[in-house]
């Protein structure tokens, strides 16, 4: 139902077992990860605004959450783009990164904000993805493949395709990475809306216990 990043103070995400994070029941999910059941989101839009919570609730129209607050759950909901945990000595922030908000610089620009909160700022030590859709299935037309590094694009079966995750990663180069390695299209436990246009949402969390 849920996977925990190792190593990380307070990072998990969840699996199609959890049921519907976006408007389902999540405290089974606090329950068992011994967080608040009031989560801090967002309205996200696929861009690369960084927003900061000081309170659960909705904090507005973004795709990146950061804080320096202890016990305040973050999330971000994603159904095959990228869910994203940053860490910091003192802080903690999550980010949706689809496609454009890849190309945006979601991700980097949320360890820039990072770097600058809690009571001792500094750079972001741990980052860890989340269940994605992999360049196995994500096949994208040449406009968007335009967009991204060469070494993000693939052909793999006659498909052009983009390995998100990697391009992710290269967005914060100086940290420790650890993914879940599925991919949310053509493997089971995961919601798709590739695969089924689903409106169900996967969490990515992070927090400061």
């Amino acid at each position: 139902m849920l996977i925990r990043p190792p190593g990380f103070r307070g990072a998990a995400f969840t699996t199609a077992a959890a049921g519907d994070m976006l408007s389902g029941d999540r405290g089974e999910v606090s329950g068992t990860l011994g967080i608040r059941a009031e989560w801090a989101s967002l309205r996200q839009v696929h861009g690369s605004d960084v927003l900061t919570a000081t309170e659960p609730g909705r904090a507005g129209p973004g795709d990146a959450l950061v804080t320096g607050a202890r016990d305040l759950p973050l999330a971000v909901m994603t159904a095959d783009c990228v869910g994203v945990v940053l860490e910091t000595e003192d802080a903690v922030g999550v980010a949706h990164a689809g496609w454009r908000g890849v190309v945006a610089g979601v991700v980097a620009a949320a360890a820039r904000r990072l770097e600058d909160l809690g009571r001792r700022p500094g750079p972001v030590l741990r980052a860890a993805t989340g269940p994605l859709i992999g360049p196995c299935c994500f096949e994208v037309g040449p406009e968007v493949a335009g967009l991204f590094h060469d070494r993000h694009v693939k052909s793999i079966g006659g498909m052009t395709t983009v390995d998100l995750a990697t391009a992710v990663r290269d967005q914060v180069p100086e940290a420790e990475w650890w993914s879940v390695e599925a991919c949310t299209r053509c493997e089971e436990g995961w919601f798709s809306f590739r695969a089924d246009r689903t409106e169900h949402r996967l969490a990515t969390l992070g927090w400061i216990p």
